[in-house]
């Protein structure tokens, strides 16, 4: 099997770090079209379309929102991951196992917000597994997949070089603008199958057998 060796990881969080399966970032997406509704007044049939421009064409439901209707950052991140996480999460010991035998500097990457990241994490049992997070506020609002944001993180990682950089992620157009700039790409879950990636797991537990 062929395997690497970086100095840093960086993990995406939903969908990453846990099976799509859980439901959660269905819950997420449900809460942000209440916030489009409740908060923005954007009539009902609308928003889910709208979501979905946003997400393709700012990278988030929350920079479009912010660029279109000057939403705050922070009310929106309290509301849409306002979601009991312990209705979908559950400590994970073997990711846990998985992580800790992972030498590597380990950074989450997320285009979400540190208290809920934390949150995650928690729930998990992983939150000493990283050695920092690297969220939507950190990078001033630059996200996945811009390629700003990713300078960003190596930056506050202090990796600054990218080909010392993997970054595990399970979206295809994230881990695009990483392999470009040079990091190694792992896609993990398979949902998006995309044959451009380096390395593509079915599960984030397979992780560990990819790298020395």
């Amino acid at each position: 099997m062929k395997t690497f060796s970086p100095a840093c990881i960086f993990f995406d969080l939903d969908d990453t770090l846990y099976a799509p399966e859980r439901g959660v970032w269905r819950e997420i997406a449900s809460r942000i079209n209440r916030y489009m509704v409740e908060r923005t007044g954007i009539p009902e049939p609308e928003v889910d379309a709208l979501r979905k421009r946003y997400f393709s064409e700012y990278g988030t439901a929350l920079n479009g929102l912010r660029a279109e209707y000057s939403v705050d950052p922070t009310d929106y991140s309290r509301f849409v991951h306002d979601i009991p996480l312990e209705q979908y999460l559950a400590p994970d010991p073997a990711l846990r196992r998985m992580l800790e035998a992972l030498p590597q500097k380990k950074i989450i990457f997320s285009n979400a917000d540190r208290p809920y990241i934390l949150r995650v994490l928690s729930r998990l049992d992983i939150e000493d597994c990283f050695n920092g997070i690297v969220d939507i506020f950190s990078t001033g609002f630059a996200c996945k997949p811009m390629e700003a944001s990713y300078r960003i993180a190596m930056q506050l990682a202090g990796s600054p070089q990218p080909e010392d950089c993997a970054l595990v992620d399970d979206l295809p157009r994230n881990l695009k603008p990483a392999r470009e700039m040079g990091m190694t790409s792992v896609l993990v879950h398979g949902k998006f199958p995309s044959p451009s990636e380096e390395y593509q797991i079915d599960s984030i537990y397979q992780l560990a057998d990819l790298i020395l």
